[in-house]
């Protein structure tokens, strides 16, 4: 067993995949935005050990005005998902279109609203640097940003855009967000997993029994949640292109914890790395962040928010009625976009 000295980021990983949501009530008058499902090439991403595509499918939501008004630009939010789903499951828990058109229709000012997929073999990137997956976290902040900047009507600068993430996608929008001001304005933290290596909780016994009958990635797909979980985490943050065929490695060997990879895991949570990226901090226009009262994940959101208060770092916390994902909709389009409609430069 694994010993009660190891913490488990995996207990932070939600166990759920497509999930119910509640659908706000459609705006009267909401005018329609134009849906486009396009390809990005990621040169991040490029000889991954994992073999994961480097041509990421992406949604982009144009506001109602974009192909009517030619000479103007607007702002662009990148809305990240969690995991277990990709860019179109994420798109069916937040209800969006609709939840973008009725943002514009309360009173937000009209942006572009991306959502990449960045789902893998294992269920998800975590949005990280990794010779194993790939290095999702500068396709998000540079090939990303890039390829939108040249193909639709942007403002670009790093004023005019924001970053959002629910659950997986909130530990990617709170990693890259931290690392990278010099692209991004404001961030919105939605429901943050894998803020630290949490609370002692065993892998499954038989985990490493059933790593070891893997001969690919894709032979993952019928494990269980946690074990596909623990293996995201590996491939994300304890890669070894020494250790085929999965390029990984766990955390645990022989039942017994492993320090040295609990340590490379330890590092990528960012309630220990963030001390080092305050001054990045500064730099945003306004951090928000919110978490159900019934979600476990409050514990380490209140955290954060505690450790950016401790440097004197303007941002907000709200603790709304909800579990992890019921009011996720509702909070898209009634709390995130007017947020980045307040903050972002347009």
């Amino acid at each position: 067993m694994v010993s009660t000295a190891l913490a488990l980021a995996s207990v932070a990983l939600p166990g759920h995949a497509q999930v119910q949501t509640l659908v706000p009530t459609p705006v009267a008058g909401a005018k329609p935005a134009t849906v486009e499902r396009i390809k990005v090439h990621s040169i991040a991403i490029e000889g991954n050990l994992e073999g994961e595509s480097a041509d990421r499918d992406v949604v982009v939501i144009l506001p109602p005005s974009y192909g009517k008004e030619p000479s103007r630009r607007y702002p662009v939010v990148y809305a990240l998902h969690g995991y277990s789903i990709g860019a179109e499951q994420w798109m069916k828990e937040i209800h969006v279109p609709q939840t973008v058109e009725g943002a514009f229709a309360e009173g937000a000012a009209e942006m572009i609203v991306v959502l990449p997929d960045s789902k893998t073999a294992y269920n998800g990137s975590m949005y990280s640097s990794s010779q194993t997956t790939g290095d999702f976290e500068t396709f998000v902040s540079r090939d990303l940003v890039g390829y939108v900047d040249s193909h639709y009507r942007t403002l670009r600068d790093r004023r005019s855009r924001g970053l959002v993430g629910h659950s997986m996608g909130g530990y990617g929008a709170t990693r890259i967000g931290l690392k990278h001001a010099d692209v991004f304005g404001a961030l919105y933290l939605m429901s943050p997993c894998c803020l630290s290596v949490r609370d002692p909780q065993s892998f499954e016994p038989d985990l490493e029994a059933k790593v070891a009958q893997l001969r690919m990635p894709a032979d993952s797909e019928d494990l269980s949640f946690g074990p596909r979980g623990a293996l995201a985490m590996a491939a994300a943050w304890s890669p070894n292109p020494r250790n085929p065929p999965l390029y990984l490695d766990l955390p645990v060997k022989d039942g017994t914890a492993r320090p040295e990879i609990i340590a490379k895991w330890m590092a990528n949570s960012p309630l220990a790395f963030a001390d080092q990226y305050i001054d990045n901090l500064r730099k945003y226009a306004a951090i928000a962040m919110d978490v159900g009262d019934q979600d476990g994940l409050k514990v380490d959101t209140r955290k954060l928010h505690a450790l950016f208060d401790s440097y004197g770092i303007a941002n907000s916390l709200e603790i709304y009625p909800g579990t992890h994902t019921s009011a996720v909709a509702d909070r898209f389009q009634n709390h995130v976009m007017p947020f980045f409609s307040a903050h972002l430069a347009h």
